[in-house]
């Protein structure tokens, strides 16, 4: 007799196959990254193994999404975001988005001593609108003051940094896609 938990871990492997393509991610490289066998995860994708905590945490942290998400939970019905506030180095962030891997929203409070400009670049576009505050962007070759109520929008390919003018901290918005997830320093330009 096949129950319904039966059915939800037989969804799990095709779901978890599904996402590794998405992410075009090989078996190699996750195995790198959670440190499971290439045979245990490919057994876990084809549903020979059953999925475990063991085998679904990394799984879950691997790819920056919910473990629900991997074992097909029902959706609770609540559809207020709970926001968990994370420190990152000076500044405090609020995910307001619940599911990572798509267009990502986030509240930062940068304070008045991140004013040093540490540019770096990576791939896609990103909107920012200030709550209160003045944020200092650094963007290539400008330097823009973007003031309460003002948003800028970037291609972040080049070589941008934001922060506080140094007088008070900034509250912003921030808008940026999976790319923004992968940043990476980038080298400062000539003549610096």
């Amino acid at each position: 007799m096949v129950t319904d938990d039966d059915a939800v871990l037989a969804a799990v492997g095709p779901r978890l196959r599904a996402l590794r393509k998405s992410r075009g991610t090989t078996l190699t490289q996750l195995a790198e990254t959670t440190g499971i066998s290439v045979s245990t995860l490919s057994r876990l994708e084809s549903g020979e193994r059953r999925p475990n905590l063991e085998l679904l945490l990394p799984l879950a942290r691997a790819y920056q999404v919910p473990l629900d998400d991997l074992v097909g939970a029902p959706p609770v019905g609540d559809p207020r975001v709970r926001l968990k506030p994370i420190k990152h180095a000076d500044a405090v962030i609020v995910p307001l988005t619940q599911h990572p891997g798509g267009l990502q929203a986030f509240k930062m409070v940068i304070p008045a001593t991140r004013s040093a400009p540490d540019p770096r670049t990576h791939s896609g576009y990103e909107w920012l609108y200030v709550l209160s505050g003045t944020l200092r962007l650094v963007l290539a070759e400008h330097d823009i003051l973007v003031k309460t109520g003002e948003a800028a929008e970037f291609d972040t390919r080049l070589p941008h940094w934001f922060g506080s003018t140094g007088a008070a901290p900034v509250e912003i918005l921030s808008l940026f896609g999976p790319q923004g997830e992968r940043m990476h320093v980038r080298a400062k330009p000539r003549g610096e």
